[in-house]
């Protein structure tokens, strides 16, 4: 019974840690190091080493837990889970700093690169409606020539007025394009102002050191994990166990995960963490 809640809770954590730590740590739920990856272990898990690096990928990139496919999982047998935890960790770190990861990094990041969207210029905007207007002159000439004579007054009536709007785009004192000239530079200004400051938001979000953006699900771990009470009481009440407090009770679900994990998993990778984020730069 005590076997099964441990992993129980070694489960929940591999939820918690998935989009806060990025770590697709199916793995705690074996009792194999990292130094011992090995082909063995991967058939009882039912993936492969490509595989697997994959899925750690996903859930790193895409902040969520890519455990499709890792149907052995539940059955290879627990051991130390904090050795196993932080042998994870070491992996999860060397993983990350690999030609594949950083290729699947820059992917996703150039994925969400902003587009720039170009204003037309006052030049741009009145040659694209005269053509468009010349166009549509040369269509209603074509369907009042083909049109019965009982249609060809309404059809006449549209060659006409056709022909007097692509008058009005030609003149060159057109109201329109007068007030488009007069604006355009404060509208060309406006669209590279947003421009910058959403590619300035692409470079916060998605840093072109992808170390960085790893620091940032790390730092999330840590804001998590900060004030976990694993002293904290529990009582049970319609056969669940819930917080004696109603403060921790109120805590999400990423907290409560932590404390389900126990103190031997989380402080490790606290510490863990801690060391490494002041080697990222």
């Amino acid at each position: 019974m005590k076997q099964t809640n441990s992993k129980r809770r070694t489960k929940n954590f591999l939820l918690f840690f998935g989009p806060s730590l990025f770590l697709s740590l199916f793995f705690l739920v074996c009792s194999f190091t990292a130094q011992r990856f090995t082909d063995d272990f991967l058939k009882q898990l039912g993936i492969t080493k490509q595989g697997a690096d994959e899925k750690i990928a996903n859930s790193i990139l895409g902040g969520y837990i890519d455990s499709y496919g890792l149907k052995n999982a539940k059955s290879v047998a627990l051991g130390n889970r904090k050795a196993v935890t932080l042998d994870l960790l070491s992996y999860i770190k060397k993983q990350v700093s690999s030609p594949e990861f950083i290729k699947a990094y820059n992917e996703m990041r150039e994925r969400y690169k902003p587009v720039e969207q170009r204003v037309q210029t006052p030049e741009e905007m009145r040659n694209q409606s005269i053509e468009d207007r010349k166009k549509a002159v040369a269509s209603a000439g074509q369907m009042l020539a083909k049109a019965d004579a009982s249609y060809k007054e309404i059809f006449e009536k549209a060659l006409a007025d056709a022909k007097q709007a692509l008058k009005d785009v030609e003149d060159p004192n057109n109201k329109y394009f007068v007030a488009y000239s007069k604006n355009y530079p404060e509208l060309a200004k406006n669209f590279k102002e947003s421009y910058d400051r959403s590619i300035q938001e692409w470079n916060t979000k998605y840093p072109q050191n992808q170390l960085l953006f790893v620091k940032k699900r790390l730092e999330e771990f840590l804001s998590v994990t900060s004030d976990i009470d694993f002293s904290a009481e529990l009582t049970e009440k319609n056969s669940k166990k819930i917080f004696v407090k109603p403060e921790y009770e109120h805590k999400d679900n990423r907290w409560k995960m932590a404390f389900r994990a126990g103190k031997e998993v989380v402080e490790p990778s606290r510490d863990f963490v801690q060391k490494w984020i002041q080697e990222i730069r």
